[in-house]
């Protein structure tokens, strides 16, 4: 399901920048997984068994990161997409409007954390671009739920990476 030869990008982006030594605030934005389809009325489904195995994965690929905080809008598929990563973790996902997340407050209180966000496919495009502070992502085709945003600020340094998972 995930190409995990990639991600070692990631490990070797993390102990570069904290061999500065200075403060890295880190951002992983991931999509919720896949979702049940069955009911198009229905504005909050539950992950099918794929989405399931997905979150699972996400878990195994996030297995090394120390996460500070994991956030999640309130709906079905984001929590359960959130729910083993933070299980393993015993960290209390904290729920967020998606219309709302990033502020001034949210920056400062991020400042030098780990951070995963669980959003959706137009949502997700829209925090990374916020805390980038340029228009660079779109929304995420509805069939992909595999990226991975990776941004980090070091300073006033913003680096980032979109990675396709699939």
């Amino acid at each position: 399901m995930f190409k995990t030869t990639h991600f070692f990008f990631f490990f070797f982006l993390i102990s570069v920048n904290i061999s500065l030594g200075q403060k890295v605030t880190s951002y992983y934005l991931i999509r919720h997984a896949e979702k049940v389809l069955t009911n198009p009325n229905n504005p909050n489904p539950h992950l099918t068994v794929k989405g399931q195995k997905r979150s699972l994965e996400w878990k195994k690929i996030f297995g090394k990161i120390h996460f500070d905080r994991i956030y999640s809008t309130s709906y079905h598929r984001t929590l359960e997409t959130a729910k083993p990563i933070a299980d393993e973790r015993n960290i209390e996902i904290q729920k967020y409007d998606p219309n709302n997340l990033f502020s001034e407050n949210f920056r400062k209180n991020n400042i030098g954390k780990t951070i995963l966000v669980v959003g959706h496919s137009n949502t997700t495009p829209v925090l990374a671009n916020k805390i980038i502070g340029r228009d660079i992502y779109s929304s995420i085709d509805e069939r992909i739920h595999g990226y991975l945003f990776f941004i980090q600020i070091i300073g006033k340094k913003i680096t980032y990476q979109l990675l396709n998972l699939e």
